[in-house]
């Protein structure tokens, strides 16, 4: 006989993971045409419930598990881990975070730790945005993303819009009257960051009937005195570009360095406008970079929320807005 899974019920029932998941936990956010549709899927697969299936229905400890790759070491981890944590304070819960390291053994044992002591969910959360790989045992319990998504789409997920934040970006040096823009993206270039700002970018030039001319970009150092050295051949052009979007806050160092080594001021004669609000980064440059927002506070309590949402509970990959934080680079 096969050994059913969770997804198999969700799949015949119609529904999302999430919601049989919450079936098998009890949990009071589920409509009770769901909750038919899965008990219904349960008795015809003739489905039997692992060892975790019969405490998740039975109990559960006011913890939610907060479980990342190696977010927990970067410079956003603040962010991402306080929207959730700010909204588990409003349910009365508490987060227990556990880092993993991008090891799928460490993520499957960081997940048996946290079934063991009955968590109500879990959150996953990205170091960027991504694909991401996640151990089978993860389906037994309510589960939501932030910063990342799988390939099929079975966990809800929020992620950047990035396309958004590219058109922003592009816009607002559009706004400032530069009709030579160059983009130096991040890599590589077949990541969502890379492939949506590049989008947005391209959008909003169109907009203003300016053609794409691919010489203004240019992706795939690894240092940056490549940056630099890219950012002046470019400056060095015949009809050179006057204003230039940064892929990150990282890479818009490496422009002002290489503008301000040319005798160029920014932004009298060269206007930058970075992506991911690294503040450590973009508040101290001279001048203040104008940047997009990487929006890892709403990721995260959307992902938190998102376990409790008894709205459309069904999987989805939300996108979430990236705002224009204007400082004096454009």
């Amino acid at each position: 006989m096969k050994n059913y899974t969770i997804k198999d019920i969700a799949k015949h029932a119609g529904v999302g993971t999430t919601t049989v998941s919450r079936v098998l936990n009890n949990h009071p956010y589920v409509s009770e045409e769901k909750r038919d549709k899965v008990l219904k899927a349960i008795k015809d697969l003739n489905y039997r419930p692992n060892k975790h299936a019969k405490w998740l229905r039975e109990s559960s400890s006011g913890i939610v598990g907060f479980l990342t790759d190696e977010v927990a070491t970067t410079p956003f981890a603040v962010d991402i881990i306080r929207g959730a944590q700010e909204a588990a304070s409003e349910r009365d819960y508490v987060l227990m975070v556990m880092n993993t390291g991008n090891d799928m053994h460490e993520a499957e044992a960081a997940v048996e730790f946290l079934l063991e002591r009955q968590v109500a969910g879990i959150v996953y959360a990205a170091m960027y945005h991504r694909e991401v790989q996640l151990p089978d045992n993860i389906y037994q319990i309510p589960t939501a993303l932030a910063n990342c998504y799988v390939a099929d789409d079975s966990l809800p997920a929020a992620v950047p819009d990035e396309f958004v934040g590219g058109y922003r970006a592009t816009k607002r040096l559009l706004k400032a009257g530069h009709r030579r823009i160059a983009l130096l993206n991040v890599f590589p270039d077949t990541i969502p960051a890379a492939v949506g700002r590049l989008a947005g970018y391209k959008a909003a030039l169109a907009e203003y009937d300016i053609g794409f001319d691919e010489n203004l970009v240019d992706t795939g150092w690894d240092t940056s005195q490549e940056v630099f050295a890219t950012t002046q051949q470019m400056l060095q052009m015949s009809n050179p570009p006057t204003g230039f979007f940064a892929g990150n806050d990282r890479i818009a160092m490496g422009i002002f360095v290489a503008i301000k080594d040319m005798g160029l001021r920014i932004p009298d004669d060269v206007g930058v406008v970075g992506f991911d609000n690294q503040e450590s980064v973009a508040r101290y440059l001279m001048p203040a970079l104008t940047t997009i927002q990487l929006p890892h506070y709403e990721m995260g309590r959307w992902a938190f929320d998102r376990l409790f949402d008894d709205g459309d509970d069904e999987p989805i990959r939300e996108k979430i807005d990236c705002a224009l934080v204007e400082r004096k680079s454009v």
